[in-house]
């Protein structure tokens, strides 16, 4: 019978709900039934299917499992995973399409699909496509067959390929996502002394939230890293494909910083390269990149938008400040927290410095973390654009490339609308602590002009 997604599920990049409120067993079935239409409609016949270590994933898996196969789609089950173990299993492997189960650094209760066809995104109109298919029941029907494979030795076997990175002194923090596991055998095949938190998966994150952009919880790797006086520690988030790091003396090292680093080795390679990166980053980022020779390019946030304007203008890289690292140089594109902390070792080698003395030559730049504000889904938009109308009336210095970005004297300020969480997010730069200030009060002038509290940021 048709089936109606609740609208909040359906995303920009992505499928993302609370479960046993706006997402249920019956999504998962009808996100089967409705995928295999697509997958069946371009002529293929195999998906990949993968599952992060929620208490809800189990039971939505095999629930997309039997959608997929009444839709006379073949299912590889990969099992308990990182999302970007699903990508490369849907890279190397003889499928026409894949999905995640995650919910990816969100709260415990909630949970989501993550989508690929054909080696490309699958998103925006695309998931709104599901949504109609899946309401108009215009579903295909078969028996596919269902095969178990075990590729997690493969995809470990993958990252470490070509290593030509030291030994280096290094804390794990996997946050009792599904990077776990991978951790514990990625280590064994890297030189070094490796420190370990929190690989055992644990659908109720017991220990903190599995987000690596939020400093709070980065406090365990950071004792770990100091207490032991190692060179630098990684962290992820639930799903696997954002990194957070801390460099020896305990300072975070965030998605912009690292996607800097990582410019300056790409471009020694591939020189004049364009690097992409999200609306979020630091605009001394998008400096260095033109400094190295390479053309910057500032896009929507989003993994999947950036990985499809990666591919649109041929970027070897591209990143968000949120931790999504993406090389397309001698790897597949897609984001993927574990490889990052393994270039991230090989780029030491390149550099010739550790990642404390790299992160000191770093320009120093008062910055914001991503302040949050809470807000329906159904106002978020909506007050962005209020909020941009003013700015054009005011001649303000506005780029919507993704929400409102403003460029002043002092630096700039950001603020969109969250295609993942029912909020607002904002980030400011400055040179100067006057600056900062100067560009808060802006920010909150704007945000209390359409009623929003703009003194209690979920920061």
């Amino acid at each position: 019978m048709a089936h109606c997604f609740h609208p909040s599920l359906l995303r920009e990049y992505d499928m993302r709900g609370i479960f046993g409120d706006t997402l249920g067993v019956a999504d998962g079935y009808a996100l089967g039934r409705s995928f295999a239409a697509i997958v069946g409609e371009g002529g293929g016949s195999r998906v990949a299917l993968g599952h992060d270590g929620r208490l809800s994933s189990p039971l939505l898996e095999a629930e997309v499992v039997r959608g997929l196969v009444d839709g006379g789609v073949d299912v590889l089950r990969i099992g308990l995973g990182p999302t970007p173990m699903l990508y490369y299993a849907e890279a190397v492997l003889d499928v026409d399409g894949g999905i995640q189960v995650t919910g990816s650094h969100n709260p415990p209760d909630h949970n989501g699909f993550k989508l690929v066809l054909g080696h490309q995104p699958f998103f925006g109109a695309d998931i709104a496509r599901l949504g109609d298919i899946a309401a108009a029941e215009a579903w295909t029907t078969g028996t596919g067959q269902v095969e178990t494979v075990d590729i997690m030795d493969r995809y470990v076997a993958r990252l470490v390929d070509g290593f030509d990175g030291p030994a280096c002194r290094i804390g794990w923090d996997a946050g009792s996502g599904v990077a776990g596991p991978v951790v514990e055998k990625l280590i064994k095949l890297l030189p070094g002394e490796h420190h370990t938190l929190f690989t055992q998966v644990d659908g109720n994150f017991p220990h903190h939230h599995p987000d690596p952009t939020v400093e709070k919880n980065l406090e365990h790797l950071r004792a770990l890293v100091l207490t032991n006086k190692l060179d630098f520690g990684v962290a992820f988030d639930g799903d696997g494909d954002r990194i957070g790091v801390i460099d020896g003396r305990g300072r975070a090292i965030w998605g912009d910083q690292l996607l800097g680093l990582f410019a300056q080795v790409v471009l020694r390679q591939i020189p004049g390269s364009t690097i992409v990166a999200d609306v979020k980053a630091s605009q001394a980022l998008f400096d260095q990149v033109a400094q190295l020779g390479g053309r910057p390019l500032m896009w929507k946030s989003g993994h999947s938008l950036i990985k499809s304007k990666m591919k649109q203008v041929g970027s070897p890289l591209g990143g968000e400040m949120t931790g999504h690292i993406f090389f397309a140089d001698d790897y597949y594109g897609f984001d993927d927290g574990l490889y990052a902390a393994v270039r991230l070792i090989r780029a030491l080698a390149v550099l010739g410095d550790s990642v404390t003395v790299l992160h000191d030559a770093m320009p120093v730049l008062l910055t914001t973390p991503e302040l949050r504000f809470p807000v329906e889904d159904a106002r978020k938009f909506a007050i962005v654009a209020q909020i941009v109308g003013r700015l054009r009336i005011a001649g303000a210095q506005v780029d919507e490339t993704d929400g409102a970005r403003v460029t002043t004297p002092d630096g700039w300020w950001l603020l969109r609308a969250s295609n993942t969480q029912a909020e607002l997010v904002a980030r400011v730069e400055a040179r100067d602590q006057a600056g900062l200030d100067r560009l808060m009060m802006e920010l909150d002038s704007q945000l209390a002009e359409s009623g929003i509290l703009p003194l209690h940021p979920l920061a």
